[in-house]
């Protein structure tokens, strides 16, 4: 029996009811767009990360059976530079190793959970079986798991908080466990979770003599809310409030825990607790500040606790939050956190392209964040931009094979940004590895009394409201189409709501539902339209967005953006690539009057709509020498060809650009494309 199946919610009295929760991995079948990059994730990618740790030497440091590895690098993530001096090379003799790897087995194992799941691999199991293992033999008798300080700096646990990613490590693992057994029914290593968590939930707390941390590095949080629901325990679920809660509280407990090392708390790497989001409490913080990753599994913890206690206070806290961001700090495909320094957050509506760090592991995390607002209700503020993060910003990082990576992910490149086989800080390709074979639990929520359907395309769920068993089709094209069908079988009659999203980037929709026409207006709170009524075998629901292209504009004082436009259609953010434009992209500028057509390519990178517009470009025919001349340059004609952005960098290298110049006439109006060719 599945997790999906046994597992019990955890006892919680505050919980709202009509919170909403993620089906289970294993409740959601994908196909179409979703299932083909399952398909490579579960064919390829789990297999390559598991070879690529192995590869990495990552197998003797979790090992107890091997000697301790050897060489330590610095607690900080390494810069750009020291990334890609390292970025393809594993180590020889000597072993480099790092205190996050216990995470990136955890991610490892995520992604493997998953892809058993959908297709079976006999060998990775036995593998994964192996890994785990080996994490059973080192757990200490009191439940502590740390192969960071079990095995390379023994006698330091729970030192350093601030800067080790222990308890980050732990919740890696704990995500990892949960998975494993939702997806293969398998228990040890969710019981070997339980016994570290036990570990920590007598460590940590605010009970007298319990220290009153939290983690550098968020991530605990949101994992230990997962392992409540999975086991049905509440003392995992309050434990996971206590860190929320802990959070930026004076006396600062990463200053207290530097003078008990004996250091000065001033004597830190990056100078300022805003890049732990511990520099105030959360509930008194109104910006998104410090490194991006982090901050993203910090809202998604505090999502995941404003919902299962129905604490406003939190959900206070998280819109201004969610505001900050998306009107003053996200990149158009998703995207965020522009500089490589701080690998996060810089100043208000600093985004610049070619430049732009834009880690995939920030944009997966986003996804976790706006997947867990939904949890308070349907609401497309929140859909829509975890759609966006979703098609745009986070699958760029994963090539359209699922063999090569991103780990930075710019708007603009001028050839020399190419995927890599692996990373000196593997953590994205994991990340996007669990997150695409996840995808199915980002699909539905389920509360009480309705599903919500967040995300279209072919896909069946399956799911239980009022004792009984219900099991939903869609039908769809998505998102190269916007025709959705939907078909409810239930076992028996059974009334319950059914919430559609309407998506902000449609302008035009129409429902129905079993052939009649549903009045929008009437049944549409927060953009999701709300269908109530008893459902009976067979019915089917019939949606109908409207897929135009659309030009977009960033605000002027992203001043990178000035002059400039951006394509869109649907949920996909476009760009244009030198293998379709001949290069020189700066060059284009594209008429407010040009026509943006549609085209259907069904052999280009996997099938995909493409868009086309007769455009002017700058030549430098007839510029004889000298750099500068009191004349403009010759425009010609040109035709231009984009392409969504998650796709590029999948053909020949070369220049990509999002934001083209924008060319401005007299009386010109978009004609938007509103077919295909």
């Amino acid at each position: 029996m599945t997790a999906s199946q046994s597992a019990k919610p955890a006892a919680n009295p505050g919980k709202p009811k009509l919170a909403f929760r993620p089906l289970p991995v294993p409740q959601v079948d994908i196909r179409g767009f979703w299932g083909d990059r399952v398909d490579a994730v579960a064919t390829r990618t789990a297999d390559i990360l598991y070879d690529r740790c192995v590869e990495a030497r990552m197998l003797e440091q979790i090992d107890p059976d091997r000697p301790s590895p050897g060489v330590v690098i610095p607690f900080h993530s390494p810069s750009p530079d020291e990334a890609a001096a390292a970025g393809n090379e594993f180590t020889g003799s000597t072993v480099t190793t790092q205190m996050f790897w216990d995470s990136d087995w955890g991610k490892t194992i995520e992604t493997a959970a998953y892809s058993l799941y959908r297709r079976r691999n006999d060998e990775l199991e036995k593998k994964i079986d192996a890994v785990i293992d080996m994490y059973g033999k080192l757990q200490q008798p009191d439940g502590y798991l740390s192969s960071w300080y079990q095995r390379i700096q023994p006698g330091k646990r729970w030192t350093n908080l601030r800067d080790c990613h222990e308890l980050y490590c732990a919740g890696h693992l704990i995500e990892g466990a949960v998975a494993y057994y939702q997806a293969t029914g398998k228990r040890k290593l969710l019981d070997i979770m339980c016994r570290y968590a036990d570990h920590i939930a007598e460590t940590f707390g605010p009970e007298p003599g319990k220290k009153k941390g939290y983690c550098g590095h968020e991530e605990i949080e949101l994992a230990l809310v997962k392992l409540a629901r999975v086991t049905g325990e509440q003392k995992y679920m309050d434990l996971a409030k206590y860190f929320i809660d802990q959070r930026g509280l004076e006396p600062h407990y990463f200053d207290e825990e530097a003078r008990a090392r004996g250091e000065d708390p001033k004597a830190y790497h990056f100078k300022t607790y805003e890049y732990s989001q511990s520099h105030k409490p959360v509930r008194e913080q109104d910006k998104v500040v410090g490194h991006a990753v982090r901050a993203m599994y910090l809202y998604s913890g505090m999502a995941d606790i404003a919902t299962e206690y129905g604490d406003d206070t939190l959900r206070v806290a998280l819109d201004r939050l969610w505001d900050d961001l998306m009107t003053k700090n996200l990149y158009i495909t998703g995207g965020l956190g522009p500089s490589s320094h701080n690998e996060g957050f810089t100043s208000d509506y600093d985004l610049p392209n070619e430049t732009a760090y834009a880690e995939t592991c920030a944009s997966v995390g986003l996804v976790f964040w706006a997947s867990r607002m939904l949890g308070m209700g349907p609401n497309a503020r929140y859909a829509d931009m975890m759609e966006r993060a979703l098609y745009n910003g986070s699958i760029s990082g994963l090539s359209l094979d699922g063999s090569l990576f991103f780990y930075e992910n710019p708007l603009e490149s001028r050839g020399k940004h190419n995927r890599w086989k692996w990373h000196r800080c593997p953590c994205c390709p994991p990340n996007i590895g669990r997150m695409v074979a996840s995808i199915g639990s980002y699909f539905y929520g389920l509360s009480d009394d309705a599903l919500a359907i967040h995300l279209y395309g072919d896909s069946t769920a399956r799911f239980e409201i009022s004792g009984r068993q219900i099991e939903l089709i869609q039908t769809s094209n998505y998102p190269w189409d916007g025709a959705v069908s939907i078909t409810i079988e239930p076992e028996a009659p059974t009334e319950f709501t059914l919430h559609l999203r309407l998506p902000a980037w449609c302008r035009k929709a129409a429902l129905k539902v079993n052939g009649e026409a549903v009045d929008l207006e009437a049944v549409t709170s927060d953009d999701y339209a709300a269908i109530r009524r008893e459902w009976r075998k067979g019915d089917q629901v019939e949606l109908d967005l409207e897929m135009a292209v659309d030009r977009l504009y960033a605000n002027p004082q992203v001043r990178q953006d000035i002059g400039r436009v951006a394509l869109a259609r649907g949920p996909l953010i476009y760009c244009v690539e030198e293998t379709d434009n001949a290069g020189q992209l700066h060059r284009i500028a594209l008429p407010r009057a040009a026509k943006i057509e549609a085209h259907k390519e069904p052999n280009l990178l996997g099938g995909v709509v493409t868009l086309s517009a007769v455009a002017s470009k700058e030549t430098s025919e007839n510029w004889q020498e000298g750099l500068y001349r009191t004349e403009p340059p010759a425009v010609e004609e040109t035709k231009v060809k984009a392409v969504p952005y998650f796709a590029w960098d999948n053909r020949d290298p070369g220049e990509m650009l999002v934001w083209l110049r924008d060319s401005r006439s007299a009386n010109a109006d978009l004609e938007p494309a509103k077919g295909m060719s």
